[in-house]
């Protein structure tokens, strides 16, 4: 896959969670295909999406690019009858509300064209106990999707991955007791897959 846009120019990536496990993955294999920027809460060019003026100054530091790709979401596991109101408001902020705001601040600071591509995970489908905060957010937005696939402009793009529990994520394994794994390695190239190809609206299972 060329690294060019049609213009001739290299493509520029945005990778907001670029330190976290997949976000890293997703910044290395972008940087096959471009330039790579990655933010997070702790690089140069920070970013917290639970605020939206740390969105928009982020935005405004890295400009113009072709692609965001969104490896963020921080929620909180606990069950129902103990989770509390602002458990799930911190969780919806940052999982739910930060991605939509990554797409709501971002269209002007993409190319014509370009995509955003966010991140679930398999909880919206199959969930596990303690897990009905992240089920919420995650469920947010994969409709999200859906609804911004049909309302964007100038022929930008947006799809959403969706991975069950990684490999690599051996904290996890125990809550996850009989679901199928998947490699750090496959969740980015579904991000390439949303990235370099043309799909919109899609929601890229990979169980």
């Amino acid at each position: 896959m060329s690294s060019q846009s049609k213009a001739g120019r290299v493509m520029k990536f945005l990778v907001v969670g670029s330190t976290g496990l997949i976000g890293s993955y997703v910044a290395k294999t972008l940087s096959k295909h471009g330039t790579v920027i990655g933010v997070s809460r702790t690089t140069q060019i920070s970013v917290d999406v639970k605020d939206p003026a740390s969105i928009k100054a982020m935005y405004e530091k890295v400009g113009k690019v072709d692609a965001v790709a969104s490896c963020i979401g921080k929620v909180v596991y606990k069950p129902i009858t103990e989770i509390s109101y602002e458990d799930y408001l911190l969780s919806f902020k940052d999982k739910a509300l930060g991605q939509v705001e990554l797409v709501r601040a971002g269209i002007n600071y993409l190319n014509d064209g370009g995509s955003f591509t966010l991140m679930t995970g398999v909880l919206a489908r199959d969930p596990i106990p303690t897990a009905s905060a992240a089920a919420l957010a995650n469920g947010a937005i994969e409709s999200f999707t859906l609804a911004a696939a049909i309302d964007l402009p100038r022929g930008l793009r947006i799809n959403t991955v969706s991975p069950n529990v990684l490999i690599e994520a051996t904290s996890y394994h125990a809550k996850f007791a009989g679901y199928h794994q998947v490699s750090a390695q496959s969740v980015a190239d579904a991000y390439v897959k949303s990235i370099l190809g043309k799909q919109t609206g899609q929601i890229y299972k990979l169980d």
